[in-house]
């Protein structure tokens, strides 16, 4: 065909992008589109962080189709609108996208391929956030997994798909319309400077650094919270500034240089990205975890906490240090280590017995690697009520998780300066009543084990009342 539409959404690079990749195949020229939505600060699903590295990621893309001779354009409104208005400007043949694993994203493909049928169009969705997804990992009866390790079994014995590469040029047709680039002006935001260095090339170079040395140690350091143990590549992958096949193929190119010690630390890494997966397509599969609890026996059941410590816990203002760095480290910067957020989680819907769902809501609006099914399924995860959930009674103790993973205080001391001087010990246990670590820092706002008990009896009631 002549002209081909690619419309970019969470696939901001130009490196290994399927449906990219196909367009310039299939036509002569491409439009290259970004179709900016509405946002306000009681968005549910982002927030500040995520719009200021949203922004720098689509300043790099644009950057980078310039070098292959093409431009982006930037369009605003409803999707299918501005699609079908595109169309009919370039008279497009074609419109290629990358599908998106959520169900509002899935509602808009939905409705561009039925404006499609009737307009006389193609509409050509890609596999591409996803090694495997969808209907690629099923039972032998045909059905979703519902538990990680036999869909990690079934997943590790598919098929890879190969990586593409990178384009080389990109015909633009020159005539077409195009809005400025975005600014966090327009949503009355100012810049942060904690987040990651947005696009494509600085995503590459932390997937280098993280390969070259701390993927051999993984499996031991992963659950650390001070320094970088972890890939920090999860705001990458939620952006699309990597390709996740790629992520992979040069995964495996690196552990075949590694020991066979260093190898079964690597493989941690790569049960990460299969989880990853496996919560894409629980949500796929069952869009409902988003609204309720996966596991039908806790669906209903009520959360006594009050408002008053829902802020405490976003504050980081709740006495347990852990908690107070965690919830500090979030709120500045737009991340958090996944061991302080299992922590947090669980302070939150255990401790605090405050639904998951406002948890995964301050954390959607929070972080700059919101991936909304990842997020869903920590959340029930760690509340004891999703898809191959902690049991309900693992209850963690936030006194002994900080001496198991941040004994000397590091993590701590990094995000409460008003504690730096306190020794580590008295950082990894309960305070004696009234024995504040440091003046005008708070005194545990709970007893971690009336706490527990409690929470063991909210979800014996609930048991009892889904079963009669």
């Amino acid at each position: 065909m002549k002209t081909a539409i690619h419309w970019f959404r969470r696939d901001l690079r130009i490196t290994d992008n399927t449906a990219l990749a196909a367009a310039s195949a299939s036509a002569d020229m491409v439009v290259p589109v970004y179709i900016l939505s509405e946002w306000s600060d009681s968005h549910r699903w982002t927030g500040p962080h995520r719009q200021q590295f949203l922004c720098g990621c689509l300043d790099s893309l644009a950057h980078n189709l310039r070098a292959l001779g093409g431009r982006l354009i930037f369009r605003e409104g409803n999707a299918v609108e501005e699609l079908r208005k595109l169309v009919l400007e370039t008279q497009a043949g074609a419109v290629f996208f990358n599908r998106d694993p959520d169900p509002f994203g899935r509602k808009t493909e939905e409705e561009l391929s039925r404006l499609g049928t009737e307009s006389g169009f193609e509409v050509i969705g890609c596999k591409d956030v996803c090694v495997h997804e969808r209907e690629d990992v099923l039972t032998a009866t045909g059905d979703p997994f519902r538990v990680y390790t036999p869909y990690a079994r079934a997943w590790a014995k598919q098929a890879r798909p190969p990586v593409s590469g990178s384009l080389r040029a990109l015909r633009v047709p020159d005539q077409v319309h195009s809005l400025p680039p975005p600014a966090l002006e327009r949503w009355g935001l100012t810049r942060s400077g904690e987040i990651p260095e947005p696009g494509e090339k600085a995503a590459r170079g932390r997937m280098k650094k993280f390969l070259e040395s701390p993927l051999a140690a993984y499996g031991a350091q992963r659950d650390i919270p001070a320094g970088q143990t972890t890939s920090r590549l999860s705001q990458d992958l939620r952006f699309g500034l990597l390709s996740i096949r790629e992520l992979f193929a040069k995964g495996e190119a690196r552990m075949a240089e590694l020991s066979a010690g260093e190898r079964g630390q690597a493989q941690k890494f790569t049960g990460e990205l299969i989880w990853r997966e496996f919560y894409i397509n629980i949500l796929w599969h069952f869009p409902a975890v988003l609204d309720q609890e996966f596991n039908p026996k806790f669906r209903g059941m009520a959360w006594p906490g009050t408002v008053k410590d829902f802020s405490r816990w976003g504050e980081g203002a709740t006495g347990f240090p852990i908690v107070d760095a965690a919830m500090r480290q979030l709120n500045l910067t737009g991340f958090m280590h996944n061991r302080a957020r299992m922590i947090t989680a669980m302070f939150l819907t255990k401790d605090l017995h405050l639904d998951w769902r406002l948890g995964e809501r301050y954390f959607m609006q929070k972080l700059t690697d919101g991936e909304i099914a990842s997020n869903n399924g920590g959340w029930q995860w760690s509340a004891g009520t999703g898809a191959d959930a902690a049991p309900y009674f693992r209850i963690q103790n936030p006194w002994t998780q900080t001496l198991r993973y941040d004994p000397e205080g590091r993590y701590i001391k990094a995000w409460l300066p008003e504690l730096r001087d306190v020794p580590a010990e008295r950082l990894s246990a309960p305070p004696a009543p009234g024995d504040r670590l440091t003046p005008g820092y708070p005194l545990p706002m709970v007893d971690h084990s009336e706490a527990r008990e409690k929470t063991l009896e909210m979800f014996a009631r609930q048991k009892e009342i889904t079963a009669r």
